[in-house]
């Protein structure tokens, strides 16, 4: 006698067709469907009425409408639905599969197309989907791998759970190694160690030069990296303030695409609950819409909140296993494979984005080309009354986001991405390798790879509230993680700079270099420049003493010119904000900026010692924006 799990399919029914598609039926065909959902138990009187008005506005499939609007729950609703269409329902919970059918069609291939193949009975495969479509549109693929197969129905978070559990180890290394080795930063040196040689050598020669060249060296260095700084800006300030093109009509969309957002989450109990709710707010069709929220497995102080809020049918929870580091890139790299959007964006436990956003998002792709393959969002902070560092901290966002970057897409060069309200053509996305996991500032790394491969990055008129990090340490180690980022990346896309040359041009070169190397060397030698303003107290300054009238007069003036041009950069985006902010606060910065100069040098330390470590920062302490 076979076994038990066996039992749920004999070779008799070997013959069942793959699909009596729902979508191929007249389009009343779904209140039959609905009728036998509500005989079954599985949904009530209210919630038909409801999901068939939804579908006559919609069309799709109506059992999808009623899960991903909390009118049914699965597994129930794909039992029926099995029921309906004469094929086997099976939880793979309660009768997992074996693991071999996995590997023969691979397990991301799985993941990406929803399928499980299950068990080898006789002759065919039997494969778990969650609906007749999903292997209707995948047939040629599986069958390429597997030969004959046979359909059986499944709940779809009971496929991906039982592939994440019998592959984990596949999944897990695979999330940690999705980009290319060599541009990534677990190809470099173990610990650095390359950084130390190169710091002492460097201490060795400035010690032994005399203190006055010493100091002349330096000063030489960070005024360079300074005008070189100001150069770019200069040039991101004119492009951005050139009229832009008409605005074009909004497109056709014969059907919308579905467009998965994840949100990464570690130990986010307190804000989890408003993030759901803020979620909530997003003005898309809630059947086309996968929110996922990534989560790591160990964290069930988040995964207890989630699971209180009661999350809404389109919304999920993948929690991501243990690993040999634990940063958000590698949670979203995980669980990317999980997602089922052709689009994918990126959110932060604290935003709160527009309730359009997402319609926008999908408006502009559909706009462009395939070129352009990221679409970043302006933000904002909601709580710059906080406190004074709270207002700078606003400021700095307000020029930076939409100023500098707007620049820096509309001259063509290379775009440092923002961690979150980030949209990606899934497939160009996927062709780069995704994050690098071991990389602490993603985003920025992420920006460049997608240059250096042709694609582009644009910035769309849509904001996301966050909660500014306002109080001083938190601020260091958050800012310290950007920094230590930047040091890595640099180091990463400078091993080859001839072919970073090639890829980039000549423009995209210098532009990383100024925006990479020399953000770096301004954090670190800011405390020397400061310096200088010493001599406006009437007191003596080694270097000035030394120069000629003429050097220190150009000095003065690039100083001068550099406060100018921040000032006029900060009104600016101060302007473009729905939020006005007194702009008499900017003339605070000068008290703000060298701050930066103690998380480089904690950065630079910690590329030293513990260069993947995650310098989380906290969320929720300053949340001014509701619920």
């Amino acid at each position: 006698m076979p076994p038990p799990a066996l039992q749920l399919v004999m070779p008799s029914q070997l013959s069942l067709p793959l699909a009596r598609p729902e979508d191929a039926r007249p389009r009343d065909e779904a209140g039959t469907l609905g009728l036998h959902f509500l005989k079954h138990g599985v949904i009530g009187t209210e919630a038909l009425v409801r999901g068939l008005a939804l579908h006559r506005d919609r069309g799709g499939d109506l059992g999808a409408l009623l899960l991903t609007e909390g009118l049914a729950r699965d597994p129930a609703l794909t039992r029926a639905r099995a029921e309906y269409l004469g094929l086997r329902f099976i939880d793979p919970a309660e009768c997992p599969p074996d693991p071999r059918q996995i590997d023969r069609l691979g397990a991301v291939t799985c993941l990406r197309l929803g399928v499980l193949p299950w068990r080898r009975i006789g002759a065919a495969t039997l494969v778990l989907a969650d609906h007749p479509d999903t292997l209707r549109r995948h047939r040629g693929t599986v069958e390429a791998a597997l030969g004959p197969v046979v359909l059986a129905l499944a709940p779809r978070e009971g496929l991906q759970a039982a592939i994440a559990e019998l592959r984990r180890a596949t999944l897990l290394q695979r999330a940690e190694s999705r980009p290319d080795a060599g541009e990534s930063c677990r190809s470099l040196p173990a610990r650095h160690r390359m950084w130390l040689p190169a710091l002492l050598v460097l201490a060795v020669v400035l010690a032994l030069l005399p203190p006055a060249l010493t100091l002349g060296l330096l000063t030489l260095i960070a005024l360079v990296a300074m005008a070189a700084n100001m150069g770019l800006k200069a040039a991101a300030l004119l492009a951005s303030l050139r009229r832009p093109p008409p605005a074009e009509p909004p497109p056709l969309i014969a059907r919308l695409p579905v467009v998965s957002v994840m949100v990464a989450l570690y130990k986010e109990a307190e804000i989890a609950p408003r993030l759901v709710r803020r979620l909530g707010r997003i003005d898309y069709p809630r059947d086309l819409l996968d929110i996922v929220l990534v989560v790591e497995e160990e964290d069930e102080v988040t995964r207890r909140a989630l699971a209180r809020g009661g999350l809404p049918g389109w919304m999920r929870i993948v929690p991501v296993p243990k690993g040999s580091l634990k940063t958000k890139p590698r949670a979203l790299n995980y669980a990317l494979d999980f997602c089922r959007g052709s689009f994918i964006g990126i959110y932060d436990a604290e935003d709160a984005p527009e309730a359009s956003q997402i319609r926008t998002v999908v408006e502009r792709f559909h706009q462009r080309g395939p070129e352009v393959a990221c679409l970043q969002g302006v933000l904002d902070y909601y709580n710059p009354q906080t406190n004074w560092m709270a207002r700078c901290f606003t400021m700095e966002y307000a020029a930076w986001f939409r100023v500098i970057l707007p620049g820096l897409a509309r001259l063509g060069l290379p775009v440092p991405l923002g961690g979150t309200t980030l949209f990606f053509r899934r497939d160009a996305l996927e062709a780069l390798g995704a994050w690098d996991a071991h990389n602490v500032t993603e985003d920025a790394d992420l920006g460049l790879r997608l240059a250096r491969h042709g694609f582009r990055t644009e910035l769309i008129e849509t904001e996301t509230g966050e909660e500014a990090n306002c109080l001083l340490l938190p601020w260091i180690r958050q800012r310290s993680r950007w920094i230590k980022g930047y040091m890595m990346t640099w180091r990463v896309h400078m091993r080859a700079p001839g072919l970073l040359r090639r890829q980039l041009g000549l423009r995209g070169f210098v532009a990383v270099q100024v925006l990479f190397l020399g953000s770096i060397l301004h954090a670190l030698l800011a405390p020397l420049l400061l310096s200088f303003w010493a001599a406006s107290l009437g007191l003596w300054h080694p270097v000035i003493s030394a120069l000629p009238p003429a050097a220190f007069r150009a000095m003065v003036g690039l100083f001068l010119f550099a406060e100018a041009l921040n000032l006029t950069i900060g009104i600016i985006g101060l302007r473009r904000r729905r939020q006005l902010l007194n702009p008499i606060w900017l003339l605070t910065l000068t008290f703000y900026h060298p701050l930066a100069s103690l998380a480089a040098y904690k950065a630079l330390w910690e590329v030293i010692r513990k260069p993947f470590y995650w310098d989380k920062t906290r969320h929720g302490r300053f949340d001014r924006a509701g619920g």
